[in-house]
């Protein structure tokens, strides 16, 4: 999930991208927390952005994260997911990388309206919005292309260096 908040962030967004690599710093837990709780607060992310106004990384990562938990709720039983939340939790390990398998005509066609309606409740004009939106199917529509090629794993993963 986070090459493809980066590659569309560079697309739309690339005044974003030191926003983008602070993140990425946090497990993606972290992050998604971080950037919800940015919703009518002032503080800093804790890397030096005081104010972001209208930023479109949240609207990107927000919305992926959300529908990939939501793939992932479908294909998992809920069992499983708790008792490895509880694992994890023990031995205090990271949250493991978002993964966004390949999607469906129906699934991109959802991400493209989420990310539509979060983009619009988040102040982006209409038109940017649109754009915005445009690129995140783009790339994930790549991305399935990419994994369909012989020789391929079968879904789109992140690149996080030393986790």
């Amino acid at each position: 999930m986070r090459d493809v908040v980066r590659e569309v962030m560079a697309e739309v967004a690339p005044e974003e991208l030191p926003l983008v690599d602070g993140l990425t710093q946090s497990d993606d837990a972290t992050a998604v927390r971080r950037l919800r709780s940015r919703r009518g607060r002032r503080e800093p992310l804790g890397f030096g952005w005081t104010d972001v106004l209208v930023a479109v990384t949240p609207v990107v990562w927000l919305t992926l994260d959300q529908m990939a938990q939501k793939i992932a709720a479908s294909t998992v039983d809920g069992s499983v997911k708790g008792a490895k939340a509880a694992l994890r939790k023990v031995f205090r390990r990271k949250t493991a990388p978002v993964i966004i398998p390949p999607l469906t005509p129906g699934q991109l066609d959802e991400v493209r309206k989420r990310v539509l309606e979060t983009a619009i409740q988040r102040g982006l004009s209409p038109e940017r919005s649109e754009t915005v939106a445009d690129a995140v199917v783009a790339r994930l529509v790549l991305a399935t292309t990419r994994e369909d090629a012989p020789g391929s794993g079968g879904s789109l993963t992140t690149d996080q260096g030393d986790e």
